[in-house]
């Protein structure tokens, strides 16, 4: 029988070091740094040959036109927007995380899957953070079947391999990663060496059997996935479940993703009865008064693969303080000093001693560059106190030397802000239509001074 080895691990950055030390020379944490026994070498060269979702597979060199092409099968979840999010759905022997703020419905959503998917394949659900009551009962609450779907109570590791081998589920469900525990492991549930190996035995399980995996996962008070970066590394799939705490709607967001695009956006409301899907995103983003107000104008992003009408507010207000505020929401922060740069330079608006708020309506993230113009615009209705028309639909990337550039899916983009009934659109020159959309007035521009014109 091989002998085991041990290494010495921190516990919060996941540094090794050969012998134990009262002070990481890494992270400089102090008294972090424990002993794990290590896999012996026989162990891992069993493990290293598993079957995955594509097959076995075999240690020998082929050439990259030698490998079999099969397509991918994938498992509806039952909701439309997670499918999308995950880029079609499912992929068996694929691991799954899904972070997310304590509240924001993580557990909900797959419960709720987990029920739906229990009448047509075998499931298992394993909770470490509640008890088997308190699932059943908010199965209860949710009205969802619970005649069909496998419940399991217990964080070790080792012990849920064991359940779920003899079960053979195709999807099982893991709440959550930070409270399971590997017994080789010496460190306490949740430590960076404990969610390392649980994760790491977790997919690997999920290859050898081709199961899909879902786990969730904690996030720290910065909003990032708590644990070690390695955990982001080994899964196929990470996805982020965000909300804020006064509202009710819940957007998904893929940030890695090995079998679909990344930064696909999916949109939920949370109701009563669980999550519900929201098939038009853009309605719930643009509940507007009927009054128009100054500082306020609609915007066209691109989410992953549709587009997606947002209402960008902005104030300018006189500053009392000797150095001005910038404040955003929903947007980059060095972006606006930037565009406030180029509106100066180009566009002759002096804003050094003007307090600028930004915030983008409904709590989305807007990382898409197209917001440029859209931004500039309301921040010049706001500061010249005149409101922009309500018909009105903006895109286009500003350029540091005041040229609009031009964004990807320009005419879907004026398609989507048609079907909602906008009728005028300021879009960069590049991106104008040979034909605008029935009822629509595209105005091209080429310059930040020509589009400050066309208003």
């Amino acid at each position: 029988m091989a002998k085991s080895k041990t290494a010495f691990v921190c516990g919060e950055c996941g540094a090794e070091f050969p012998r134990w030390q009262g002070q990481c020379s890494e992270c400089k944490e102090w008294n972090t740094i424990t002993e794990i026994r290590l896999a012996p070498a026989n162990a891992v060269s069993r493990n290293s040959r598993f079957v995955g979702y594509a097959g076995t597979q075999d240690n020998k060199v082929q050439t990259l036109d030698e490998v079999a092409l099969t397509e991918i099968p994938r498992l509806n979840s039952g909701f439309n927007e997670l499918d999308r999010v995950l880029g079609g759905g499912m992929v068996a022997g694929s691991a799954i995380l899904i972070g997310g703020n304590p509240g924001a419905g993580k557990s909900t959503l797959l419960l709720q899957v987990m029920c739906g998917l229990a009448g047509r394949v075998k499931t298992l659900y394993v909770t470490g953070e509640e008890s088997l009551q308190q699932v059943a009962m908010r199965a209860q609450r949710l009205g969802l079947p619970r005649d069909q779907l496998r419940m399991l109570s217990e964080t070790n590791v080792e012990q849920i391999c064991h359940v779920a081998r003899e079960e053979r589920p195709a999807v099982m469900v893991i709440d959550s990663i930070q409270v399971m525990h590997v017994p080789e492991v010496q460190s306490a549930p949740g430590s960076v060496s404990q969610v390392r190996e649980a994760a790491a035995q977790l997919t690997r399980f999920a290859k050898q059997q081709g199961v899909v995996v879902l786990m969730v996962g904690h996030v720290t008070k910065d909003g990032a996935l708590a644990g070690p970066k390695v955990l982001e590394h080994c899964i196929d799939c990470s996805i982020m479940l965000d909300g804020a705490s006064d509202s009710r709607f819940r957007t998904l967001r893929s940030h890695k993703n090995r079998f679909g695009a990344v930064n696909e956006l999916g949109v939920f409301a949370m109701t009563e009865t669980g999550m519900k899907e929201v098939s038009n995103p853009s309605a719930i983003f643009l509940n507007r008064g009927e009054e128009q107000t100054t500082g306020s104008v609609v915007m066209v992003i691109w989410e992953g693969t549709r587009p997606l009408l947002v209402e960008l507010q902005a104030l300018v207000d006189y500053s009392q303080l000797g150095n001005p505020r910038r404040v955003t929401v929903g947007l980059e922060h060095n972006r606006l000093a930037m565009l406030l740069a180029v509106l100066h330079r180009h566009g002759g608006l002096q804003m050094a001693d003007q307090d600028v708020y930004v915030n983008v309506v409904g709590g989305v993230r807007v990382e898409d560059t197209s917001a440029d113009l859209a931004l500039l615009l309301a921040l010049v209705s706001s500061f010249r106190d005149k409101a922009l028309p309500q018909e009105l639909v903006v895109f286009g990337e500003v350029g540091l030397s005041g040229e609009i550039r031009p964004v990807p899916s320009g005419q879907e983009r004026l398609m989507e802000a048609a079907k909602h009934g906008f009728t005028r659109a300021i879009v960069p020159w590049a991106n104008r239509p040979k034909q605008a959309p029935a009822g629509m007035e595209v105005i091209a521009v080429k310059k930040l001074d020509e589009a400050l014109e066309a208003l």
